[in-house]
Formats: C-alpha cells, sequence, structure tokens
C-alpha cells in the first residue's frame, strides 16, 4: 500500500469550498457522461446519520471508463472490468471516499479528507499511527504553481489570469500563500488534508501501479479540479445547499435517461424490451428533463423531488439491466457485485498474480465463455489471436 498525504490550499472559506466542490462535481459529471463506455451513473445519493463522520450524505457512483482505454484492448475485457465504483462519506467538513472495480479484487483507493481553515501546516490531522506515519509522504499541492499538462490548459481555468466579477478576488501569484500569511486578514483561506491510501495487492507490479495511481489518476486530477473550483467561482458563488441538492437531484435524472436511452438504441431502438412501460408522473418528470435540456426553466417549473427520485429508481434500473445482457434482474446492483465477488473466489486462489507466466499446453482453453478474472498472461498469450467473438 502507497500512502500520500496531500495538502491543497485554496484562497476561500471552509463554506465556500464545500459549495465548490459539490457544485463541480455534479457539473462534470453531466459533461462528461455521453452514454455506455464513458460517463458517471448515479445509483445512490441520500442523508445517513450513522457512518464516517457521524451523519451526512452518502453517494454510490458508477464510473465507466471504456472510452479511455484503447478499442483493441476494450474488445477483449468484459464490461465488468470497463466500471469503477464509489462510495463517499460527506461529514463536512470530514469527507471518506472508497474506489474499487468489482473485476480486480485486489485493488482499492480509499481517501480521508478533512477541510481546516488554515494553509496546510497542521503536523497530524489524521491521527495515524505509528506505522502508517512512518509510511506516508507528505506531498502540497499549489493551484498556481504546479504544472498542469499542456493539452488540458485553458486560460480561463488559470488562476494567474482570473478574476471573479462577483467576489473581486483574483488573480493570484505565484506568493499567494505568503501574501496571506503576511497579512491574515486580506482573504479567506482553508486546506483540504487529504490522506490518500492507494493497493493493488499483485506481485511484481504492485508498487509501479500504485505510483502511477497516485501520480496520474490522484495527483493530476486534483491540482485541475481545485483550478477549475476556483476559477468557476461566479458559477457556484451565491449558491444555497438546497440549490445544491437541486442540481444533484436533476444531474442524477439527466444521466440515467443518457444511460438508458443508449442502451435502448443498442438494442435496436425498442425500448420496452428493456424498460418498464412508464407511468403517468415518469412520463411527467422525462418530460420536464427533456425540456431542461433545451431551455432553462425557472425554479417553480422543476419537477418535484419525487417525480424526480420515481423516474430515477426505474430508468437506472432498466439501463443496469440491459448492459449486463439478457433480460432485466430484479437484484440490486450490490447484490450482484456481492454475487459475483463470490463466484469470483470460489475459483481464484492466493497464487494468481497479474505477470506470472506459465507454459499451457495447445489443448488448454485461456478464455473462458464467460470471464470473470484477469491476468496479463492470458491477454498475452491469446493477445494477437482473441476476435472480438469471443470476448465477453
Amino acid at each position: 500500500m502507497l500512502i500520500k498525504e496531500y495538502r491543497i490550499p485554496m484562497p476561500m472559506s471552509v463554506e465556500e469550498y464545500r459549495i465548490a466542490q459539490l457544485y463541480m462535481i455534479q457539473k462534470k459529471s453531466r459533461e462528461e457522461t455521453c452514454g455506455e463506455g464513458s460517463g458517471v451513473e448515479i445509483l445512490a445519493n441520500r442523508p445517513y446519520t450513522d457512518g464516517p463522520g457521524g451523519s451526512g450524505q452518502y453517494t454510490h457512483k458508477v464510473y465507466h471508463i471504456g472510452m479511455h482505454i484503447p478499442s483493441w484492448f476494450r474488445s477483449i475485457l468484459p464490461k465488468a472490468a470497463l466500471r469503477v465504483e464509489e462510495e463517499s462519506w460527506n461529514a463536512y467538513p470530514y469527507t471518506r471516499t472508497r474506489y474499487t472495480c468489482p473485476f480486480v479484487e485486489k485493488f482499492s483507493i480509499d481517501i480521508e479528507t478533512y477541510y481546516k481553515p488554515d494553509t496546510g501546516d497542521q503536523v497530524d490531522v489524521f491521527n495515524l499511527p505509528p506505522t502508517e506515519r512512518r509510511q506516508r509522504t507528505l506531498d502540497p499541492i499549489d493551484i498556481v504553481k504546479d504544472p498542469i499538462a499542456p493539452h488540458e490548459y485553458l486560460a480561463e481555468e488559470d488562476p494567474k489570469l482570473y478574476k471573479s466579477a462577483k467576489t473581486k478576488r483574483g488573480p493570484l501569484t505565484d506568493d499567494w500563500i505568503e501574501e496571506f500569511n503576511n497579512d491574515p486578514a486580506k482573504e479567506p483561506i482553508m486546506c483540504a488534508y487529504k490522506l490518500c491510501k492507494v493497493e493493488f495487492r499483485y506481485w511484481g507490479m504492485q508498487s509501479k501501479i500504485e505510483r502511477f495511481i497516485h501520480d496520474v489518476g490522484l495527483r493530476k486530477v486534483m491540482v485541475r479540479a481545485h483550478r477549475q473550483a476556483w476559477c468557476w467561482q461566479d458559477e457556484w458563488y451565491g449558491l444555497t445547499m438546497e440549490d445544491i441538492r437541486q442540481l444533484e437531484l436533476e444531474a442524477q435524472l439527466m444521466l440515467a435517461q443518457k444511460m438508458a436511452r443508449f442502451s435502448c438504441a443498442e438494442e435496436g431502438g425498442e425500448p420496452n424490451s428493456a424498460l418498464p412501460a412508464p407511468d403517468k408522473e415518469q412520463e411527467d418528470a422525462a418530460e420536464a428533463i427533456d425540456s431542461m435540456e433545451a431551455a432553462e426553466l425557472p425554479s417553480d417549473a422543476r419537477p418535484s423531488r419525487g417525480e424526480l427520485t420515481k423516474q430515477w429508481s426505474t430508468s437506472s434500473r432498466s439501463s443496469r439491466s440491459s448492459k449486463r445482457g439478457g433480460s432485466p434482474s430484479c437484484h440490486s446492483i450490490s447484490e450482484w457485485r456481492m454475487q459475483s465477488i463470490a463466484r469470483d473466489s470460489d475459483d481464484s486462489t492466493d497464487e494468481e498474480f497479474f505477470d506470472a507466466h506459465e507454459d499451457l499446453s495447445d489443448n488448454e482453453e485461456i478464455f473462458n465463455k464467460e470471464i470473470t478474472k484477469w491476468s496479463s498472461n492470458d491477454l498475452m498469450d491469446k493477445m494477437e489471436t482473441v476476435d472480438a467473438e469471443g470476448s465477453q
């Protein structure tokens, strides 16, 4: 396991950051979803009273990452390998998020975060045990000075150039943290302390993959996301938590409809074969959301919370059923995942390694009709001969 603690100072208050973060998450979820193979599917978004941090908001999402890997590699992998599940407990100013992949049992990312009104100078916010404290690496992030990939650079998302029309804050200089320390009353400031634990327990690849996930999957993403949170402040400044929850509900339904429509089109334009017949409330909610996509509606014209929730429940379940193939299942996504893991564990041993090589006889079948585990040995031996028909 590779443990890093990222410290990200931001020139805003702790409460402002809460609105900025939630607004940014729902906006990016809408922008990056275009159907199966790419985007986010929201399975749950509800309050909890007894969990990490006490009480807060629980979300369960599925990230479809198929469009982010080469097509030839995607063609030989089962759909379960193209899903990453996220469970998040938001008890602000404490949050915890866990990422897993049902196809890769020994992989997980666990992120704990505290938001504090300082510049990131607290020694041990997480009260780590001695063993984890010795493993931990500190990695501060500066949204102004840290580099960003040239193909991702946008002038409107550059803190050195951005000036807010609403708050009159910005642009930021390279020494903005030192300027705050010299004059603490000048601007609000806070810091996100993020303790990230990445585990990829496969012999021979563990250290390389864990470093790659930290450098590319976490640090690079956090630098860009926090630059956007600052430079999008004219969009989120002044919003309340009620406004954010309404935006999340609208995003939840829109994402479910996009996934359901893609599934219907994939099955030959016969939605009745995958989707149950909608009732009157569901049709009303669908029409309301379609009109939102075409034109911006006033707040009193939005569908009710009950309509949004009911429509999401039906279309999301149907979408998941059609993507797995065959007729829709009445089981929830959590039941399916546990059954899949149980089936995998029956056939697995601790001696399966991604990079272990064994000599196989000519008549041994490497790819079963239903692949439940991936090993690089299998892929390397069959990569040149497997066709799309042989993949599940």
